[in-house]
Order: structure tokens, then C-alpha cells, then sequence
């Protein structure tokens, strides 16, 4: 028997509540990470000139992604539709096909999966490195302050298994607010370490020259 071939997801209409402060929050929560407090790092392990130019090659590539994003939102036509795609896997659907579908969302989920290794894994690490500072700090440079770090993993491991019980995660507005807060905390961090890099550089040298 003929008949329309079976879509690989099934749309079930949801409820739009997303607004332009939400979608902002989504942005920059997504382009700021917890990554850019190593940014001063790896450009002093690039160098003046391979570290800018990696920064614009990353920069470059990632607003070809969001352009190609944007035009497969909707679908066949990028501006009226009128089919719209709410997720990645449903726009490489309906581009590319089911088997490209099928191969785009395992290769989602691993790299999901290496997302919570690698944050479980800081978290635990930083962690740590707090503790060892207050230890620092109140016994001295000298003091054997030593910690281990998987406790830490595992307490965090287990927040994040209570967090994700709650309904309807994605759609709490307020996390998005935070979580764009948090960004501009981390930048804030990073600027400021830069900020007291350069100037304590730029002190030394005047002390030199004196």
C-alpha cells in the first residue's frame, strides 16, 4: 500500500513562550562560556600572531554556522516557511534525509556526553583549586594543602541527576537569565586577569627602567 513516508520525529505542537530577551540570554549563554577563562591562556600559547588569527578562524566559523542555522530554521524557504524546524536533527531531516539525520543525532549525543565528562571533570577541578587557596591563604605558601577532587565529581554528578527531574528544564526562563549572567562573569574574570597581567608587565618595566 502506498502513502507518505514516516517523518523521523514526530511534531507535537508546543507551546511557544520564548521572547527576544530569552532568545539573547540563549545567545550569549551559548557564545560565552566557561572555555573563555582559558582563552588568555591559549593566546599566550599561540602568540600575538597565530592566537588572533585562530580567534577570527573560530569567529568566522562560527557565524557561517548560525547563517546556515537561520536559513534551515524554516524550511523549504529560509524566510516564510512554512515548515518550521525546531531542532537541529529536524532540520538535517528534512535537508539531508533520515540516514544523515540518524548519524548528525548520535554524533549529538557523544558529543553531549563528552560535554558532562569534561564539565563534571572541571567542576571537580575547580573545586579543588578553591579549596587549596583557602588553605593557602590561611597556612601559608609553605602548607601541604593536598585535596582530592572525586568527591567533588560525584557531588556534582549528583546535582546535576536532581536538576535534571525537574519538568520542563528547558523552559524555565530565569535559567537562562542566570546562565547568561554567568557568562559575563566568566568574561568579566578573564578581562580582569588580563587586565592585571598587562598592567603588572607594564609596572615591572617601569621599575626596570627607573
Amino acid at each position: 500500500m502506498g502513502g507518505e513516508a514516516t517523518p523521523l520525529l514526530q511534531k507535537v505542537p508546543l507551546k511557544r513562550t520564548g521572547n527576544v530577551w530569552t532568545a539573547v540570554a540563549h545567545i550569549i549563554t551559548g557564545v560565552i562560556g566557561s572555555g573563555v577563562l582559558s582563552l588568555s591562556w591559549s593566546m599566550a600559547q599561540l602568540g600575538w600572531i597565530a592566537g588572533p588569527l585562530a580567534m577570527l578562524s573560530f569567529a568566522a566559523t562560527t557565524l557561517f554556522s548560525a547563517i546556515l542555522l537561520c536559513n534551515c530554521y524554516r524550511s523549504p524557504d529560509p524566510e516564510h516557511g512554512p515548515t518550521r524546524n525546531r531542532s537541529y536533527i529536524e532540520a538535517v531531516d528534512m535537508n539531508l534525509g533520515k540516514n544523515n539525520a540518524l548519524a548528525c543525532g548520535f554524533l549529538l549525543q557523544l558529543t553531549l556526553y563528552g560535554f558532562g565528562i569534561a564539565y563534571t571533570v572541571t567542576s571537580g577541578i575547580s573545586m579543588r583549586a578553591i579549596q587549596e587557596s583557602n588553605c593557602y591563604h590561611k597556612e601559608g605558601h609553605e602548607a601541604t594543602c593536598e585535596y582530592g577532587d572525586a568527591s567533588y565529581m560525584l557531588l556534582f554528578g549528583v546535582v546535576q541527576i536532581v536538576l535534571s527531574q525537574l519538568p520542563d528544564f528547558h523552559n524555565i526562563q530565569w535559567l537562562s537569565v542566570v546562565a547568561a549572567i554567568m557568562s559575563f562573569t566568566y568574561a568579566l574574570i578573564g578581562l580582569g586577569l588580563g587586565l592585571a597581567k598587562v598592567i603588572g608587565m607594564i609596572v615591572s618595566f617601569l621599575i626596570v627602567e627607573n
